[in-house]
């Protein structure tokens, strides 16, 4: 819990019309899925993106599922993701039967190395998912050159790096469909909720279908057919119009948000660059072709008893930093397989501070004189 905390890891805020749009919502008489606040943050998304369509979700989780039914990935299928990511990534997949094939991450960026793809690339490939780490963009570039003439879908797991951008391109608009989260921890939030992106307008229509418990109800609420009935897979992805509303309040303050967490990481980024270089330790990096999202701000150690004793310095002072996923291609659902020893590394070594817009430059502050006083007293 935040309140357990002298400065959390995270810590959520409203930026301003949150209430009043929930409170409007119920005044509606619609809290349940579909409704008008729904709609509004579908048609702003979409709008801003410049997508062909934007469905909102119960999850970021849940908008991955939904890619995997619209691709029909069954059983003996293989999809290549990188073994850096949360679980979901591989769950939404898995849940249809596919091997999982885990690629290495860059050292660089830790987004999929997109080296490794040529040689994981097989005749039962049927999609690559890259995971926009932090908000930083992966080398979509190639990634698309390598699975465009093989005909392999791309879907972006987008969960970090809403708006950011990748050679002038909105993250989540270059693979065939994009996942993005509105999780509690995510700069845009409405406490659990997501999104799935759809570039390709031949899946628009199947999205909805899938979104509506397999239905065709959103043809018949636009009166194209008199009634609507079970048509294909499908389940209950519809978040809540009381949540879309929350996320509306956010969604239109965007830029505030965005500005506030930018502001935070270049300090983090100023005020840690020298401590950095004097002993060691990495920070983020973001290609010259990259706007970023200002998502995670971490400190890449030197190794793991620096990274667990810079923890533990700081949960001492009561600052909650944490580390990030596990290789995925060691736990026990993958059964060790794979390659991916920068995954390895970086997962053993990384550690991410807080930062979010409510966090004040005191607090910040606080931080990073934790981080300086904890290294230099033991860490040598």
């Amino acid at each position: 819990m935040a309140a357990d905390w002298r400065i959390p890891f995270n810590r959520p805020a409203m930026a301003g019309r949150e209430l009043d749009y929930v409170r409007r919502a119920i005044e509606d008489g619609h809290i349940s899925g579909g409704g008008s606040f729904t709609s509004r943050c579908q048609d702003l998304l979409r709008d801003v993106l410049g997508t062909e369509a934007v469905i909102l979700t119960t999850s970021g989780t849940h908008a991955l599922e939904m890619s995997a039914i619209l691709l029909g990935i069954k059983p003996g299928d293989e999809v290549i993701m990188p073994s850096f990511t949360f679980v979901s990534t591989a769950n939404a997949f898995a849940l249809r039967g596919a091997r999982i094939v885990f690629s290495d991450i860059r050292m660089d960026t830790l987004n999929m190395d997109e080296d490794q793809l040529p040689s994981l690339v097989t005749e039962r490939t049927r999609a690559v998912v890259p995971v926009h780490y932090g908000g930083v963009g992966c080398e979509m570039d190639s990634i698309s050159s390598i699975c465009g003439p093989l005909g392999i879908p791309v879907v972006e797991d987008n969960a970090h790096g809403l708006f950011a951008t990748y050679r002038g391109r909105k993250l989540g608009t270059m693979g065939r469909m994009a996942a993005l989260s509105f999780h509690e921890t995510k700069n845009i939030t409405c406490g659990e909720g997501g999104a799935l992106v759809v570039n390709d307008p031949s899946l628009v229509s199947a999205a909805e279908i899938v979104r509506d418990k397999g239905t065709d109800r959103s043809r018949f609420l636009r009166g194209e057919v008199d009634r609507y009935t079970w048509v294909s897979l499908g389940s209950s992805y519809q978040p809540s119009d009381m949540l879309a509303a929350y996320l509306l309040a956010q969604l239109e303050d965007r830029q505030k948000i965005w500005e506030r967490r930018s502001f935070l990481w270049n300090r983090y980024m100023d005020g840690l660059a020298p401590l950095a270089a004097e002993h060691g330790i990495r920070l983020p990096a973001v290609p010259a072709h990259c706007s970023h999202s200002s998502h995670v701000f971490y400190l890449l150690m030197p190794d793991r008893p620096s990274r667990d004793g810079l923890m533990d310095g700081l949960r001492n002072r009561g600052i909650l930093a944490v580390f990030h996923y596990q290789p995925l291609h060691l736990s026990v659902m993958a059964r060790g397989e794979g390659h991916c020893p920068n995954t390895i590394s970086a997962a053993s070594r990384i550690l991410r501070l807080p930062i979010y817009p409510g966090l004040t430059e005191s607090e910040q502050d606080t931080v990073m004189e934790g981080v300086r006083e904890t290294i230099e007293g033991g860490l040598r």
